[in-house]
């Protein structure tokens, strides 16, 4: 079984209660760590991996993200999946070719550019593209950003999801989304849903499942839990 395959399977035959959880590596050396403590597969953050490079948010070069990704795949053996924003205006044939010369076996992509929702029915057709490009070498996680962008009606981000899943995603991202609303969200949208957790806040992942999330990701929480971590014990050396 290939990586992309194994890492379909981890998705499929999710009972409530049990998420997908994947952790986000920022380098190679959380990536080992977080395998070492039994994660079958990662997902590394966007936000996360600019900290460590030195950028903002949403300000790295893509030759500097994609470098960073490979570099985090070669230092584990299992799946990962990058989170690659919104694709750094890239052709969808270059954009899978250079993710895949990575050996990443999935990816992030969101629906919105410089805080502005995209225009849904565009989107879906880029995605589809990118779908035709890549085939089944790469799990597609599309992220549905209406709630981080001011849009509260779950019913906007269902629609939203159904465009995505109808041209080809794999997993749907309604990123943001309260946790009131996750049980209509699961019922209105086909296919896993993933769901972003707070490090060490609640709701727990377990918890997640139970309201829908078929997998549970952490965006960049885990890299400043870490990084809050290494100033308490900095202040300790002076």
């Amino acid at each position: 079984m290939t990586k992309v395959e194994q890492f379909r399977a981890l998705h499929r035959g999710r009972v409530p209660g049990d998420p997908l959880v994947l952790p986000g590596p920022w380098d190679a050396a959380s990536a080992r760590a977080l395998v070492e403590a039994g994660f079958p597969a990662l997902a590394t953050p966007s936000a996360g991996v600019a900290a460590c490079l030195g950028y903002e948010d949403r300000a790295t070069p893509a030759d500097e993200m994609f470098a960073a990704v490979a570099r985090i795949v070669r230092a584990v053996d299992v799946p990962v999946s990058a989170d690659i924003e919104g694709g750094y205006g890239l052709a969808p044939r270059e954009l899978v070719e250079r993710l895949l010369e990575t050996g990443a076996v999935g990816c992030n992509l969101e629906d919105s550019t410089d805080g502005v929702l995209k225009d849904p029915h565009e989107h879906a057709d880029w995605l589809a593209q990118v779908r035709y490009a890549a085939g089944d070498s790469l799990f597609v996680n599309a992220r549905v950003d209406t709630f981080v962008r001011g849009v509260a009606d779950p019913e906007q981000a269902i629609h939203r999801a159904a465009l995505y899943v109808a041209a080809g995603a794999d997993c749907v991202y309604p990123i943001g989304a309260p946790t009131t609303v996750l049980p209509l969200l699961r019922s209105g949208i086909q296919g896993p849903v993933n769901v972003f957790a707070k490090v060490g806040e609640g709701p727990s992942p377990t918890e997640l499942g139970e309201l829908g999330a078929t997998r549970v990701t952490f965006g960049p929480g885990l890299h400043r839990r870490a990084t809050a971590a290494l100033r308490e014990i900095t202040a300790e050396l002076k």
